[in-house]
């Protein structure tokens, strides 16, 4: 399909990426090719993308004329996606491109379906759609879930406080993954916190948010297009595993979609289990490297940058960039590690136990915030509800607890192990 308004060649995403990258660098644009804009390398003929790799896909326009503007240079384009179907046969006969294949996509077409059941009958199992409606359900049940899609008009007080928790939640997750996030880099982050909020207001990009109560327990940046949602970054916090946010996130977005008239919702680049389990449609990003195929010198820094990519990939195929990822994120963080893993069970009430003189406790202190994850498996197992529970801890000093519902009782046992 052809895309109109490509939120990634926006004016404003570009300021904003030029402002965080490149302050003060020439914008270049090329008569010789639509729809994007460059940066120069340095010391090198080269011209590269402006947004580089942190698009979710860009789309451009080559011209049909002699234009020559592109003579004694190399053009270096970052993630073009290719079920966005640029025309690259029509150019002029001294323009060369290689077309290199990176990273895979995932998306789901919602073109022939009409809402969120049509889709999931088509694409799940019964067994599959029954799993997904129970994480919804529980979640709902057990906590004040609320929903909420930041699309348009949002305070920036409010505005920053969703993103203050965005990346805390990213944090946690990728602490507790013991990999390293580009995305949380200092400057990475503080260009996508400065171009998303303008986007917004724009209804180029939106926040979709799902709450427990009046805190934020799953985020998804997206940007949009006429008819395509791009889910940039997304996080939940990891103590609610148990009930499957993130699945219960795609489905409330598939509702916005249906809801809207958005064709496709883009899962974007790179490999999950998730994406590929949605999805149903797969494609490829392709690096896009343009040159004078009459200057010996644009020939020649296409081709290196060619061998380059393919051998780039070759070694992310075989997943030497996860294992840089995870050195580099021990490297940094290794005094954050925790080295204690906690193994726990729940297990039936004795008449051993004795109630009398306990003090119920919170996992709001600091505390016992630790607690969190395993008293929300709690009311997952037990069909119980966070508002009615309450939490004692046993005088014994064998790190026990109970966990009282309003139809259940249970001992909790921890068991804190060295790895």
């Amino acid at each position: 399909m052809s895309l109109k308004d490509n939120p990634f060649t926006s004016k404003t995403f570009e300021k904003s990426w030029f402002n965080h990258f490149y302050k003060g660098a020439t914008r270049h644009t090329f008569s010789f090719i639509h729809g994007l804009s460059f940066y120069k390398h340095p010391k090198l003929r080269l011209f590269i993308n402006t947004g580089r790799n942190l698009t979710k896909g860009i789309s451009y326009e080559i011209t049909e004329t002699n234009l020559t503007d592109f003579k004694n240079k190399v053009f270096l384009l970052y993630d073009v996606p290719d079920f966005f179907n640029v025309e690259t046969t029509t150019r002029p006969s001294d323009l060369g491109l290689h077309r290199i294949r990176q990273y895979p996509g995932f998306l789901i077409n919602l073109e022939p379906y009409k809402d969120l059941d049509d889709y999931m009958r088509s694409t799940f199992s019964k067994s599959s759609r029954y799993k997904f409606k129970k994480y919804h359900k529980r979640l709902e049940s057990c906590f004040d879930i609320s929903y909420k899609m930041f699309y348009g008009e949002v305070t920036k007080e409010e505005y920053d406080v969703v993103f203050a928790q965005f990346k805390h939640l990213l944090e946690k997750r990728f602490l507790d993954k013991q990999i390293r996030n580009n995305n949380l880099d200092a400057k990475e982050w503080g260009f996508y916190e400065d171009v998303a909020y303008p986007m917004l207001l724009d209804k180029k990009a939106s926040l979709f948010v799902i709450y427990n109560a009046d805190q934020p327990i799953g985020i998804t940046l997206n940007y949009f297009s006429e008819h395509i949602l791009f889910d940039a970054i997304t996080v939940f916090d990891i103590d609610y595993a148990k009930f499957h946010v993130g699945s219960v996130a795609i489905m409330k977005q598939i509702e916005w979609c249906s809801a809207h008239q958005i064709k496709i919702l883009d899962f974007s680049k790179g490999f999950f289990n998730y994406k590929e389990r949605w999805g149903n449609k797969s494609y490829n990003f392709e690096y896009h490297i343009y040159y004078d195929k009459k200057s010996l010198f644009s020939t020649s820094t296409a081709f290196v940058l060619k061998i380059y990519f393919q051998l780039k990939q070759v070694l992310r195929n075989k997943n030497v960039n996860e294992k840089l990822h995870k050195l580099t994120f021990w490297l940094k963080n290794k005094d954050k590690i925790n080295y204690e893993e906690l193994d726990y069970v729940f297990n039936e009430i004795d008449g051993n136990i004795s109630m009398d003189n306990l003090t119920s406790i919170g996992t709001d202190s600091d505390e016992y915030r630790f607690l969190e994850k395993m008293t929300y498996d709690f009311l997952y197992l037990n069909m119980e509800q966070l508002k009615d529970l309450k939490i004692y801890r046993l005088p014994d000093g064998e790190n026990r607890y109970i966990l009282e519902g309003k139809r259940k009782k249970m001992v909790l046992q921890i068991n804190a192990q060295h790895i």
